[in-house]
């Protein structure tokens, strides 16, 4: 073979040898990291996305749960706390009715009538307590009963075991009046019925009343504490 025949063989060998290895490149490159690092973006997006909505929709359901819980929490607090709040009406049986503080002004005098709760569990009072003067034995009714005195507003008043609440008594000097109209008396008890409740409590106490239809005495709405 001449020099020239050779020479074109050994071109056509390496004509064919690139051809081979251009091949096998983009075989391998089909196949390898170059395929991946082509599909990659697509596929993070898709896992990513994937990923978010998951993540999004945990926390939703938790975001979701938590606000269950927070309310059913809250429900059960508002739950405790009106039923703390509602005690039972004193029975008069467990309250000890007394005279408090004692002050005179203007021709009347004002008492404080308390009541302590005697029992080992909280009661409450409300409202207006009902009062007249009373004497003798047995013990009765003299004079008109108390009007009631708007002067403080009503409130629910809770008494711990132990605990007081008061009203302030206004008994109108009996001597204010001509002894014809007042027909006054003495007299040497309180007696005292606890608001919403239908017996007496007999608080020891003298002054005079009128026992004509005079009316000597007002009451205001029971308050907390013992009024001293």
């Amino acid at each position: 073979m001449d020099r020239v025949s050779v020479s074109s063989a050994r071109r056509g060998f390496s004509a064919l040898g690139l051809l081979a290895c251009a091949a096998t490149i983009a075989g391998c490159g089909s196949s390898g990291t170059g395929s991946g690092a082509a599909a990659s973006p697509s596929m993070n997006a898709s896992a990513g996305a994937s990923t978010t909505a998951s993540a999004a929709s945990g926390a939703g359901a938790s975001a979701s749960a938590a606000a269950t819980a927070g309310a059913g929490a809250a429900s059960t607090s508002a739950g405790s706390g009106a039923g703390s709040n509602a005690a039972a009406t004193c029975l008069v049986r467990y309250l000890h009715g007394d005279v408090g503080l004692s002050q005179g002004a203007a021709g009347s005098v004002y008492v404080e009538i308390t009541f302590k709760n005697l029992n080992n569990t909280a009661c409450s009072l409300s409202g207006f307590p009902g009062v007249s003067l009373g004497g003798g034995t047995p013990v009765n009714q003299i004079g008109q009963p108390a009007d009631r005195d708007h002067a403080v507003a009503t409130s629910l008043v809770t008494l711990a075991p132990g605990g007081f609440a008061h009203a302030t008594l206004r008994i109108t000097d009996a001597l204010n009046y001509p002894a014809a109209t007042c027909k006054p008396a003495s007299t040497t008890w309180l007696l005292v019925y606890p608001p919403n409740t239908s017996n007496l409590l007999y608080v020891p106490y003298s002054t005079t009343a009128c026992t004509g239809d005079i009316v000597t005495l007002s009451v205001q709405a029971v308050q907390a504490g013992n009024g001293g």
